[in-house]
């Protein structure tokens, strides 16, 4: 079989269909599993007691961060520690208000709905979802023109879960009707080193600490990116060293210079999107339409997956008149530090 070429920007969270069976089988099932994020773990685990104690259900909450932080394991989670059903769909899933009205009078008493890019919702499907949020009614109108007439249907009280990477495009209507609203925020190394060794012993590798630790360094303060990077590094143990039980520093840092991901864990496509504004632009201020251009990519993919990160590190600014480069940027690329 041939190997699949490293394409470049690979490494971001784009994922293809055999990698979410693998991350889906690396997933913590329940809130004693799961890794980082404390404060939120700790409320999240009162709510979800006082919800049980008083055997109703969990008020409606929103999960909104940086792709790759978990939204999706913690959603299932909630629905686990509920001892309830889960269902999940996604904002550009639901088409049409029929759509959505079809997956509500489905839910039975308790049951978690998850709604993944809850901000793609369009404005008819959300006014669906107002009152079912709200009041666990159901608007209909049936038939058309001049005998068209509405009617309303009680719901069981189901639980909603929201998750965006985008919290600023939900419309405060919908952003009201949350209970609770949590950020995820970047893990910190030595929660990733954590999520790498429980990983490895999942998949059943032993991971050298050192090596644990290089991974993690490396993984953007994301686990999905710890996961895929371990399970790459596992690949190049498994033919080069023969052994994919055990994985050592030396074969951990040959993998990850062969995938193109550098000591600040930048892949191809983050080094590209800096040598571009620095290089070509003299470090900015340039707009995102011309960077995306520029780098030959969506401009989404720059502001969703690419720019938060350079953020957080600080490499990179936005501004009212465009993305800025760092001096921080300058010096990882060798730049002298200047300005257009």
């Amino acid at each position: 079989m041939k190997g699949k070429r490293v394409e470049r920007g690979e490494l971001n969270l784009g994922q293809e269909p055999e990698e979410r069976g693998a991350e889906e089988s690396l997933r913590p099932q329940n809130l004693d599993e799961m890794i980082g994020q404390p404060r939120l773990r700790e409320n999240l685990s009162v709510f979800v007691q006082a919800a049980k104690e008083r055997d109703e259900p969990l008020d409606h909450v929103l999960f909104h961060g940086p792709p790759g932080l978990g939204k999706t394991s913690l959603a299932r989670i909630v629905a686990t520690e509920l001892d309830a059903q889960f269902r999940a769909t996604s904002g550009p899933a639901i088409e049409r208000p029929g759509d959505l009205a079809a997956l509500l009078s489905n839910l039975e008493a308790g049951d978690v709905l998850f709604i993944d890019e809850i901000h793609r919702l369009s404005p008819t499907v959300e006014e669906i979802l107002y009152p079912a949020m709200e009041d666990f009614q159901l608007d209909l109108l049936i038939g058309e023109g001049p005998t068209a007439r509405s009617i309303r249907l009680d719901l069981p009280r189901f639980t909603l879960v929201g998750a965006t990477t985008r919290a600023g495009l939900l419309t405060s209507p919908l952003r009201d009707r949350f209970g609770w609203s949590a950020r995820l925020e970047y893990y910190p190394v030595a929660d990733l080193e954590k999520i790498v060794a429980r990983s490895g012993g999942l998949l059943g590798a032993e991971i050298e600490a050192k090596a644990a630790q290089e991974i993690a360094r490396r993984a953007r303060g994301t686990p999905r990116i710890a996961n895929r990077l371990l399970r790459r590094v596992r690949d190049f143990a498994a033919v080069r060293d023969g052994d994919s039980s055990n994985v050592r520093l030396d074969t951990t840092r040959f993998a990850l210079e062969r995938l193109d991901v550098d000591e600040a864990g930048f892949d191809g496509l983050d080094r590209i999107f800096l040598s571009t504004l620095v290089e070509k632009f003299g470090g900015g201020p340039v707009g995102l339409e011309t960077l995306a251009a520029a780098v030959g990519e969506d401009k989404g993919t720059l502001e969703d997956v690419v720019e938060p990160y350079l953020i957080h590190c600080g490499f990179l600014t936005r501004t009212p008149r465009g993305r800025v480069a760092t001096e921080r940027a300058f010096m990882h690329l060798d730049v002298p530090f200047t300005r257009a």
